[in-house]
């Protein structure tokens, strides 16, 4: 009997279980570069805004600033 070969069953299963461990593995990945672009993102919506408030005042002390702000 040891000599027997799997049965396509377990043969399909090991596959899909092969499939599935290295879906597991790419997801793991793209959480980890997904949480780097977000990361990179607020850094450069905080830049953008510190840039907007420096424009402002500078608009102000030039006079060119809306009545409306």
């Amino acid at each position: 009997m040891a000599d027997e070969p799997d049965s396509i069953v377990l043969a399909i299963l090991r596959k899909i279980d092969q499939r599935t461990e290295r879906m597991a593995e790419d997801l793991h990945d793209l959480k980890t570069r997904m949480t780097s672009v977000e990361e990179g993102l607020a850094g450069v919506n905080r830049r953008l805004d510190r840039l907007e408030v420096r424009v402002e005042r500078i608009e102000k002390r030039l006079e060119l600033s809306d009545a409306t702000h």
